[in-house]
C-alpha cells in the first residue's frame, strides 16, 4: 500500500502553476482512467454481477412453482386382459377390454419446496463469500489503475524535465561553439577544439530527439492507461510535486493489504467448493404438492361436458421426498480430491 499512500499524496499535492481548462490534471487523469479503463470497468460489473449469483442460488432455496398442461389422443387403445369370470365368481372368461378414452386433458399445478440441501445452504454461503472477493477485487484494480496512470502521468514529467535541461545544454553548447568559431577565426583556438564541440553538439542533439520519443512513448502511455484513444492530444499543466518522507513508511500489516485480502477470499472460496462437493454425500429432503384437473371422454374434451361424454373431475398429490446417496462410482470422492489441490 506504500504506493497507493504514494498515490494519494501525489493527488493531494500536486500544485499547478496555470488554470488552462484544456489541461489534464493527475486527478482528472485518475478520475478519467476509472471511469473508462477496461479492467476498471470489468470489476464493477463483476461486483454487480455477484449480487445476481447470490439472489440465483437464494432462489433455490425458495418454493419453485410450475404450471403444467397435456392433451393426449389415443387413436388406438391399449386392450388390457381381464378375468370377467373371476368377478362373478363363474369359470375363468377372458377378454379383451380397452381401457381409457380416445381423448384425454389435463391441467395443474405443482409446487416443490426444499427442506433440506446441503449444496443449497453451501452455495448461499460461497455466494456471499464471492460478492466479498469481487468487492475487494474491485479494490485492487482500482488502486492498479491508479498507480499505473500516477506514475505514467510522473514519467511524462521526469521526460519532459530531461528534455528540458538537454534542450538547454544544447543551447548552451551552441553557444560555446560560437566562441571557439570565434577564436579559431582569430586564431585563437585550434580546428581540433572546433570539431570536438561540433561532435559533441551533435551527439546532444541526438540525445534531444532520444529525449522527445520519449516524451511521446510516456505520453503514449499515460493515454493508454487512461483508457484515452492513444491520438487525443493531451496538455499537461505546469505541476510541482511535493512528497512527504512519513509515506514512505512500510509498516501496514501484511493482512491489510488487498492483495493478501483477495488470496484469502479465494482460499475460502474454494474451501466453500470443497463442502458443496462433499454435499452429494448428504441426503436431501424436499416437499411437492400437486393439483390436477383431468378431462376423459370419446370426443375432443377441450370446452366438452358430460353430454358430450366428456368427463372432468380433479386430483391431487402432497409428497414427502428423500433421497439418501449410497453409490455413485466414487465420483464425489474423486471431486474432493481436485478441490483439496485447487
Amino acid at each position: 500500500m506504500r504506493t497507493i499512500f504514494l498515490i494519494l499524496m501525489l493527488l493531494t499535492t500536486v500544485a499547478a502553476t496555470s488554470q488552462n481548462p484544456d489541461e489534464l490534471t493527475l486527478s482528472e487523469a485518475v478520475r478519467f482512467a476509472l471511469e473508462n479503463k477496461s479492467e476498471a470497468r470489468k470489476a464493477r460489473l463483476d461486483t454487480e454481477n455477484a449480487e445476481y449469483q447470490i439472489q440465483e442460488v437464494r432462489s433455490r432455496a425458495l418454493p419453485q412453482i410450475s404450471a403444467n398442461g397435456n392433451l393426449t389422443y389415443n387413436p388406438i387403445l391399449q386392450l388390457n386382459a381381464i378375468d370377467v369370470g373371476a368377478f362373478s365368481g363363474g369359470a375363468s372368461n377372458v377378454q379383451l377390454v380397452p381401457l381409457g378414452q380416445d381423448w384425454s386433458a389435463v391441467g395443474g399445478v405443482t409446487l416443490n419446496q426444499a427442506i433440506f440441501d446441503q449444496a443449497v445452504f453451501t452455495g448461499l454461503r460461497a455466494a456471499k463469500t464471492t460478492r466479498e472477493f469481487y468487492r475487494i477485487n474491485q479494490q485492487l484494480t482500482e488502486e492498479q489503475v491508479i498507480e499505473r496512470v500516477a506514475n505514467s502521468y510522473y514519467e511524462v514529467y521526469i521526460q519532459r524535465e530531461q528534455l528540458a535541461v538537454m534542450d538547454s545544454t544544447y543551447a548552451n553548447t551552441s553557444r560555446v561553439l560560437e566562441v571557439i568559431r570565434g577564436q579559431y577565426e582569430n586564431g585563437l583556438a585550434k580546428e581540433i577544439d572546433l570539431d570536438r564541440i561540433r561532435v559533441n553538439l551533435s551527439n546532444i542533439d541526438t540525445q534531444r530527439q532520444q529525449l522527445r520519443n520519449a516524451v511521446q512513448l510516456a505520453e503514449n502511455a499515460l493515454t493508454f492507461y487512461m483508457g484515452m484513444p492513444l491520438e487525443t492530444p493531451i496538455v499537461l499543466p505546469e505541476t510541482e510535486f511535493e512528497i512527504s518522507p512519513e509515506i514512505l513508511s512500510d509498516d501496514q500489516e501484511v493482512t491489510r493489504r488487498l492483495e493478501y485480502q483477495v488470496l484469502s477470499t479465494q482460499t475460502k472460496l474454494l474451501e466453500l467448493e470443497r463442502t458443496s462437493i462433499r454435499a452429494a454425500y448428504y441426503p436431501t429432503l424436499s416437499f411437492s404438492a400437486g393439483y390436477n384437473y383431468i378431462a376423459q371422454g370419446p370426443n375432443f374434451p377441450l370446452g366438452a361436458t358430460a353430454k358430450d361424454n366428456v368427463y372432468w373431475s380433479d386430483f391431487s398429490t402432497l409428497s414427502l421426498n428423500l433421497n439418501i446417496p449410497i453409490f455413485n462410482g466414487i465420483g464425489t470422492r474423486t471431486r474432493v480430491h481436485m478441490a483439496n489441490i485447487r
